[in-house]
């Protein structure tokens, strides 16, 4: 078959082996494999099954060679902030942890405690959370620094999967700064920063951009799989969302009128720009400025996504109940509920009963509270629109022309109800697709490093 690239795209709750060929200008996508990605508790603590996670991707590279397809490059892209440890001879130090796990409960309370939230933001440029692994390096010092000091390298989930592809360890720089350890104007390293939160500066490796090649496979790794010895791995812009947004058709031009939103777990709502704003406007409005391809930056919003109706859908699977989505948006499109919830406030983070927390949050702020399935289905939907109506109206505040259109990507924009509801509350276009945004972006940037294309806009993507 002609040349194939392979992108392996990792999310909170399944992994996927894709080929993408392109072939007459169009691009054709075939999903080889899908793989089940759980967070597993043990102790205390909440980890990622690396292990699992590895030997899955193999089993799904080495179904595509069985397909008989040629493959030319791999590419990686994961969720972000979570990382894993190697010691000098390149052996994994446990499990990952999941950005889920309580540890870093507090941390940014105690580290803004002799760090200026303003300061800290005009250098960074990105959103503080938990989550980010800023905070879960200063809770792992805390806990337990004998790890740390064990420690010779950092790797972000895609660099980590990379590295025991290729056996070569550096730092992708879109998955490098969701850390909020990078530089935003410089694209570099925060060495002020780690310097003063006691990390060990040789954990943090050269940075790689989207498009650089990270070498050829291990000897072993072909010999398991099946791969030909020079099939390479490419550096994509290994955050999803990053990925993601490289693939979306902004009209030539004027991306900065578009917005996009990423919509899955999570809703990453936002533009793609040239330089970061670091103003006091956007840190209190809660944007980031993340890496995207060619260097830009993602603007955006980290925002409560399609999370809440996933764990609605499985508390309710797990109590026998039919959980199929179209019966269930339809019953939500028949039901009138008023009620609405915050979909950023941490009682939703992960309760142990996510009905049981919706009806509580509305009842404690008079809110309607739902009862039956379709209520509660609407009632988040409705929320999500009314959030993302929230995030234009700040974004149109800072940028200097107005957002014109909203592009929605990935799984979520199937979602033809909140679609709907999301153009009512904005009142601009709503343009829904690709569905395979982070596929399709991650192929795009393998194709486009091989010299196959000059650039994207040379693919019809259907």
């Amino acid at each position: 078959m002609n040349n194939t690239y392979l992108a392996i795209d990792f999310g909170g709750g399944s992994g996927r082996v894709i080929a993408g060929q392109i072939t007459g200008g169009q691009l054709h996508l075939d999903e080889i494999y899908r793989f089940s990605n759980r967070q597993i508790k043990m102790g205390n603590h909440i980890y990622w099954d690396f292990l699992s996670l590895f030997e899955e991707m193999k089993n799904g590279i080495r179904l595509a060679v069985q397909k008989g397809y040629h493959v030319t490059s791999i590419g990686i892209d994961t969720w972000g902030v979570d990382f894993g440890l190697l010691d000098r001879a390149g052996n994994l130090l446990g499990n990952p942890r999941c950005y889920r796990d309580p540890y870093t409960e507090g941390a940014p309370e105690e580290v803004f405690k002799t760090l200026s939230p303003s300061e800290h933001y005009r250098e960074s440029g990105i959103q503080v959370m938990p989550i980010n692994s800023l905070f879960q390096l200063y809770a792992m010092k805390k806990e337990c620094p004998d790890l740390l000091e064990c420690a010779d390298k950092l790797l972000f989930t895609p660099d980590l999967f990379s590295y025991f592809l290729t056996g070569t360890a550096n730092n992708e720089y879109c998955i490098a700064s969701t850390s909020e350890l990078i530089l935003a104007k410089e694209r570099s390293w925060n060495w002020e920063l780690i310097k003063r939160m006691g990390f060990p500066s040789h954990l943090f490796g050269e940075i790689v951009m989207p498009g650089t090649s990270r070498g050829n496979i291990l000897p072993s790794i072909a010999a398991e799989t099946g791969l030909p010895a020079d099939t390479q791995v490419i550096a994509v812009g290994s955050h999803d969302t990053a990925s993601a947004v490289f693939a979306v058709p902004f009209p030539e031009g004027k991306a900065s009128r578009c917005a996009f939103l990423s919509s899955g777990t999570w809703s990453l709502l936002g533009v793609e720009l040239d330089e970061p704003i670091l103003s006091e406007e956007a840190r209190q409005a809660g944007f980031t400025n993340e890496g995207c391809t060619g260097g830009k930056i993602k603007f955006l919003q980290n925002i409560t996504g399609l999370w809440i109706l996933q764990r609605l859908m499985q508390q309710w699977k797990e109590a026998g109940a039919d959980t199929s989505y179209g019966p269930l948006l339809q019953q939500a499109s028949e039901s009138q509920i008023s009620g609405m919830i915050d979909v950023d406030n941490p009682v939703f983070t992960n309760p142990a009963d996510m009905e049981k927390a919706i009806a509580e949050y509305c009842l404690s702020h008079h809110q309607e509270v739902p009862v039956t399935k379709g209520d509660y289905v609407m009632c988040v939907l409705k929320s999500l629109a009314a959030r993302y109506k929230k995030g234009i109206e700040q974004l149109n505040s800072l940028l200097p022309e107005p957002i014109q259109q909203l592009h929605i990507i990935g799984g979520g924009c199937q979602n033809q109800l909140l679609n709907r509801l999301t153009e009512e509350a904005l009142g601009i276009p709503v343009i829904a697709g690709p569905v395979e945004a982070t596929a399709i972006g991650n192929i795009l940037m393998q194709a486009q490093a091989c010299g196959a294309i000059k650039n994207k806009n040379e693919v019809h993507i259907s």
